[in-house]
């Protein structure tokens, strides 16, 4: 059951990918591109990346202690959602004629935080396959109690 879960969760990063597709192709379309904003995006998808990387590793090794790992960085990728959210907010109150651009690049951070909630999802699949303890909805202490 635990590997149909998976499945699906990665079936949901590749839509969340393919929407980040979508808008990124709009952004350039219109000429909107703000540089200075990008370096966050790409600090917190490097994020997510190597969260995948580290979920699809431990998925294929059985090897449910990377579960603690995955969990600290996905609350490192949603305290950088949050810091990106209140940035962007500042900035559109503070030029108008920025809103449509940085609403779009909300959206993809949005989409950037959510593949990383399911790579933390994949993780705690494996906790569940390798240990028969399900560690959803848990906090990253008991996480790490159940995983050492």
């Amino acid at each position: 059951m635990m590997i149909v879960k998976t499945i699906t969760d990665l079936e949901r990063i590749g839509d969340e990918a393919a929407k980040i597709a979508r808008m990124a192709k709009l952004i350039h379309q219109a000429e909107r591109i703000s540089l200075p904003r990008f370096r966050e995006v790409k600090y917190m998808a490097d994020l997510v990346l190597d969260m995948l990387r580290k979920a699809l590793d431990a998925f294929a090794r059985l090897d449910a202690t990377k579960a603690v790992d995955i969990a600290r960085q996905d609350q490192a990728v949603d305290e950088e959602f949050r810091l990106n959210l209140r940035h962007l907010i500042t900035f559109m109150m503070e030029d108008p004629r920025t809103i449509s651009v940085f609403i779009d690049i909300l959206f993809i951070t949005k989409a950037i935080e959510r593949m990383g909630d399911h790579a933390k999802n994949m993780s705690e699949y494996v906790v569940y396959m390798v240990k028969g303890k399900d560690v959803r909805h848990t906090t990253l202490e008991e996480i790490e109690k159940e995983v050492m």
